[in-house]
C-alpha cells in the first residue's frame, strides 16, 4: 500500500503520523511510503531522516492525498485537507467529530474511508489510541493551568505548591479516568492541594487507594462539584464519552461563585468541552477570561510537546496501521472488532453512533460495511 504523511497544519501543531522508525516498520512490511517535506521538522526528523528510512520527500500536500491509498496524520483534516480527500481513500488519524459538524460533512461528502485514533477500543474496553494523548495532555494540563495561574498570565497570581508558611493552591479535578488521573500524578507531585471527583464507585475506590492520603478523591454530584468549585484555584476538566460530545458539568451560572483569577483547563475541548463557557483555543492564544474566570481550551495540547507526544502516539497507532496496510481495510476489521470501533464515516455514511446522534445523521453500522 502507498503510506502518506503530510505536514500537520493546525495552529501550533508539530506533531507527525509516522515517525521515521514506523516509516521504516512500513516498508519492512513491502509498503510504499511517501512524505510532505519538513512534515517531521517539529520533532527533529529532517526530511534527511525520512530518506534514509526509505520514505521519498514529497513537495506538498496535494501531492501526498492525490497519490497515497492511505492518508496518516494527528489532528483532524482542516478544510483545505479535506477538500483533497477522494472516494475510497483510507484517512487514519484523530477526528473528534461530534462537536464538529463541518468537518463530518465534509469526510461524508468525500467518500472516504475515516478511521479515528479515538474510538478505537482494546479487549479492556479501554481507548488504547487516545491514551497516550490523554496522559500527555493530563500531565500538561497542571503546566499549563500551573503558568496560567500567574499574574501576569491573568490569573490569581498563585504558585501551585505554595511554600513552608503558605498554603498550596487547590487543584480541582473533575474525571478520574486517565486524564484526571495523569493530572493528579502531576498536581500532587507539585505539592499542590488536590481533589478528584468521579462518579464512578470503582473509580473513586481504585483512586481513593492510590493517592490516600496525598489527595482526597469524592463521589462526584451536582451539590458536591458546586461546592469544590467555589474553593478551587485550578480546575481541570477531563470528563469523556467515547466518541461523543463531552457533557457541560460546569455551567456559566458555576463561575460566578468562582475565585476571580480562577483558572479552567478544558482537556475534553476536543470532544466540544466540559464547561458551558468552553471555546476552542490555540497554543497562539490559549487563554480568554469569562466572568473573571481564566479559561485555557487549547485544543491541541499535547502539540505543545510534539516529540514525546509524536513516539508515544507512534507506539499505539503503527499496530493498526499495518494491519490495515496489510490485509486492507475490510479484512483488517472484519478480523478485529476493535479496530472496526475506529470506523466513523465511510462511503458517505456515518457509521458511528454517538457522532450520528449528536449530529442527526443516519446511522449505518459499521459492519455492514466490510
Amino acid at each position: 500500500m502507498l503510506i502518506g504523511v503530510p505536514k500537520e497544519i493546525k495552529n501550533h501543531e508539530y506533531r507527525v503520523g509516522m515517525t521515521p522508525e514506523s516509516v521504516v516498520a512500513a516498508i519492512a512490511h513491502g509498503h510504499q511510503v511517501i512524505v510532505e517535506t519538513n512534515a517531521g521538522e517539529g520533532i527533529g526528523a529532517s526530511d534527511e531522516l525520512y530518506k534514509e528510512a526509505g520514505a521519498t520527500i514529497e513537495a506538498s500536500a496535494s501531492d501526498i492525498f492525490s497519490k497515497a491509498e492511505m492518508v496518516v496524520k494527528v489532528k483532524e483534516p482542516q478544510a483545505v485537507e479535506r477538500a483533497l480527500l477522494r472516494p475510497g481513500q483510507i484517512l487514519y488519524t484523530y477526528l473528534h467529530l461530534a462537536p464538529d459538524p463541518e468537518q463530518t460533512r465534509d469526510l461524508v461528502n468525500s467518500e472516504a474511508v475515516c478511521i479515528a485514533y479515538e474510538t478505537i477500543t482494546d479487549e479492556q474496553g479501554g481507548l488504547p489510541l487516545l491514551k497516550p494523548m490523554s496522559q500527555v495532555a493530563g500531565r500538561l494540563s497542571i503546566q499549563a493551568g500551573a503558568t496560567a495561574l500567574e499574574k501576569n498570565h491573568g490569573g490569581l497570581g498563585s504558585l501551585l505548591g505554595g511554600v513552608p508558611g503558605v498554603a498550596p493552591a487547590k487543584v480541582l479535578i473533575i474525571g478520574g479516568g486517565i486524564v484526571g488521573f495523569n493530572a493528579a500524578q502531576m498536581a500532587v507531585g507539585m505539592q499542590a492541594d488536590v481533589t478528584i471527583l468521579d462518579t464512578n464507585a470503582y473509580t473513586v475506590e481504585k483512586l481513593s487507594n492510590y493517592f490516600s492520603p496525598k489527595a482526597r478523591v469524592i463521589q462526584s454530584n451536582k451539590a458536591t462539584l458546586g461546592a469544590e468549585l467555589k474553593t478551587a484555584d485550578l480546575v481541570i476538566g477531563g470528563v469523556l464519552v467515547a466518541g461523543a460530545a463531552a457533557p457541560r458539568l460546569v455551567t456559566r451560572e458555576m463561575l460566578l461563585d468562582m475565585k476571580d483569577g480562577a483558572v479552567l483547563v478544558d482537556v475534553a475541548i476536543d470532544q466540544g468541552g466540559c464547561f458551558e463557557t468552553s471555546r476552542a483555543t490555540t497554543h497562539a492564544e490559549p487563554t480568554y477570561v469569562v466572568d473573571g474566570v481564566v479559561h485555557y481550551c487549547v485544543a491541541n495540547m499535547p502539540g505543545a510537546v510534539p516529540r514525546t507526544s509524536t513516539y508515544a502516539l507512534n507506539n499505539a497507532t503503527l499496530p493498526g496501521l499495518l494491519a490495515i496496510a496489510n490485509k486492507g481495510w475490510k479484512k483488517a476489521m472484519s478480523e478485529d472488532r476493535h479496530l472496526l470501533q475506529g470506523l466513523n464515516v465511510c462511503n458517505g455514511k456515518v457509521t458511528y453512533k454517538a457522532v450520528a446522534d449528536d449530529l442527526d445523521y443516519e446511522y449505518v453500522d459499521a459492519s455492514t460495511m466490510i
